[in-house]
């Protein structure tokens, strides 16, 4: 089992959770980004340079990721691409991306798209706080806690 992390729009308080979770388990965090990530390291991590381009990393991502991994981006056409490969996916704050929910969140995602193109977008609040990062813990665990079990009854 991996964890993998759409780490260009991933924030870093976020990064630093998953950083702290795979050296806490010893489950190997790859980050995958067009760019150098700072105080991405450790023994249990890796990180994928990706070449510049659109969806490059998340290609590299859905390239790498197998049933059973966990993957942390808040990209939810890169999320429905792991949801439909059988990779556990959640975003920076928590939020659980299944085969019962992605298409709703891609659909409205596409629909917010669309707005934003026609000059109609909502304003959208981007703080990243205490609230986001403890609801991505607790978020975190519980994925975590459940595919551990999974990988240890195969």
């Amino acid at each position: 089992m991996k964890i993998f992390v759409d780490a260009d729009s991933c924030p870093r308080p976020a990064r630093e959770l998953v950083l702290r979770a795979s050296g806490r388990t010893g489950v190997q965090a790859v980050f995958a980004a067009n760019r150098s990530i700072p105080g991405i390291s450790g023994d249990t991590v890796a990180m994928e340079l990706c070449p510049p381009g659109e969806n490059s990393a998340d290609n590299r991502i859905v390239e790498l990721a197998r049933p059973g991994d966990l993957a942390v981006t808040r990209d939810i056409p890169l999320a429905s691409r792991l949801v439909e490969a059988d990779v556990c996916v959640i975003d920076d704050r928590g939020r659980l991306y299944t085969r019962e929910n992605i298409r709703e969140r891609l659909s409205l995602r596409n629909f917010m798209v669309g707005l934003a193109e026609s000059g109609l977008g909502m304003e959208r609040s981007n703080s990243y706080g205490k609230k986001e990062l403890k609801a991505m813990a607790d978020s975190l665990d519980q994925v975590l806690t459940r595919l551990l079990r999974e990988e240890k009854r195969d």
